[in-house]
């Protein structure tokens, strides 16, 4: 895990106050490769109330500090965003997610940029959400 350094910086990058409790968010967002949900992180976080996570993550996808995605597992989940990463406004930039159907988890698979798409005149494109669903390595690994 990261010190607390490296976690104020991030913040501070993106022009967030790094209080207690932000930094305590930030934190279980880092603390692996899957995404995390707002259920995850109020387990997670049992000090910490529903709102204060609620904007949290809000004031960070605001800042580009993070992303959602919705996998279809009827909760939005949370990844952090590099500190080159402009998401929000490069399309060209969105990378693919992968949703374990067995244990419920998601990645980013960074390195898998989304398809480009050709739309039809009059269409804009505000945001992709491209998900691809099967099994995780490590589920893979136990159905052998």
């Amino acid at each position: 895990m990261q010190d607390e350094a490296y976690f104020v910086h991030k913040l501070e990058h993106r022009q967030i106050k790094p209080t207690a409790t932000r930094l305590l968010i930030l934190q279980q967002l880092c603390r692996g490769d899957e995404m995390v949900s707002m259920p995850e992180l109020e387990r997670l976080l049992p000090t910490v109330d529903k709102s204060t996570i609620s904007r949290a993550l809000t004031l960070f996808l605001l800042h580009g500090l993070i992303h959602a995605v919705d996998d279809g597992s009827g909760s939005l989940k949370y990844n952090i965003c590099p500190d080159d990463c402009d998401c929000e406004e490069d399309i060209d930039d969105e990378h693919t997610h992968f949703y374990c159907t067995h244990c419920h988890r998601t990645f980013c698979l960074t390195q898998i940029h989304v398809p480009v798409v050709n739309l039809p005149d009059g269409f804009t494109l505000h945001n992709i959400n491209y998900v691809l669903k099967g099994l995780c390595p490590e589920c893979s690994e136990r159905e052998r």
